[in-house]
């Protein structure tokens, strides 16, 4: 059966694409690129006001935009909490020790839902976390 994922004839023009960022809607700003930033240790990229849309983009990430993936944190000035669905998955981050990682944010407040330990049927040690909205963040072991 062919899927689209098997198709061979996609459009030459996404040859060269890349991930830019993953969007996600957050209700305290303030928070959240505490959050990012001191406990996870991504960078304040970049911070752009819309008044007239009553908005906030953030960007953060570990690296520069151009060659690495980031995450922007949008902020809805006049929005109440969001209420997440069941759609949203999660953004994985790869670390050199999951369990000093979720010792480091466990101290400093952070909610752990699924401590460090090897996933189910596998035997990556992986572990989530969650940011101030509810957003959950998996942790991986990298080497």
């Amino acid at each position: 059966m062919d899927t689209p994922a098997a198709k061979t004839d996609a459009p030459a023009t996404l040859g060269k694409a890349r991930m830019l960022h993953t969007m996600i809607r957050v209700h305290d700003l303030d928070r959240s690129i505490k959050f990012y930033t001191e406990l996870l240790g991504m960078k304040l990229l970049r911070r752009t006001d819309y008044p007239e849309g009553k908005f906030t983009n953030v960007f953060v990430g570990y690296g520069d935009e151009t060659t690495h993936a980031v995450l922007e944190l949008t902020h809805n000035w006049d929005h109440a909490p969001y209420n997440l669905g069941d759609g949203y998955g999660h953004v994985a981050l790869g670390v050199p020790d999951v369990y000093a990682a979720c010792d480091r944010l466990a101290k400093a407040g952070a909610k752990i839902p699924r401590p460090a330990g090897p996933m189910k049927h596998g035997t990556t040690v992986i572990a989530f976390v969650e940011d101030p909205d509810g957003y959950k963040i998996e942790l991986v072991q990298r080497a």
